[in-house]
């Protein structure tokens, strides 16, 4: 079993304003599919405090998966991207990729969202959009192929040819 940080970018929430329903989410689905949450962390939309969360779920507490929710769009406050790029070691593109294909099918919006993914050490890490709607049409849909993407990073699995 694989665990998980769940980090949302939220000014609002971490003024306790508003309800983390998207942080919520994504712990409920990961749990649905064996996956353990061993951190999670409302913070505002700072750069720092966000790019040190990251650097502590995966170099201190080794998750494997770190998922972020907010911070993706065209706010001057939205920074998770820009903050990912500076944890990252390498980029994932594909994932961010598949994830905004896969919502401009529902939504023409998807053009706008800056989410990236990359890989830290052995923990990948992931932005999702910030609404509990998105976090769970994203999640969803790439759920399935991400406990291969962790096999591989891990060294539990070897090979990456054959489906």
């Amino acid at each position: 079993m694989y665990t998980v940080g769940v980090i949302t970018a939220s000014d609002l929430g971490a003024q306790g304003k508003r309800e983390d329903l998207s942080g919520k989410m994504i712990q409920t689905i990961v749990e649905e599919y064996g996956y353990i949450v061993k951190s999670y962390a409302m913070l505002p939309d700072e750069k720092n405090m966000l790019k040190e969360k990251m650097i502590q779920m995966a170099d201190e507490q080794h998750v494997n998966l770190i998922l972020t929710t907010g911070g993706t769009g065209f706010s001057q406050r939205d920074i998770t991207p820009e903050a990912t790029l500076e944890v990252i070691e390498k980029p994932v593109p594909g994932i961010a990729e598949a994830i905004r294909n896969n919502s401009f099918k529902i939504t023409r919006r998807a053009i706008l969202s800056r989410g990236i993914s990359g890989i830290r050490g052995q923990t990948l890490i992931i932005n999702l959009p910030g609404s509990p709607k998105a976090v769970k049409e994203s999640l969803i849909f790439i759920i399935e192929e991400l406990e291969h993407g962790i096999n591989i990073l891990t060294g539990d699995a070897k090979e990456c040819g054959g489906s």
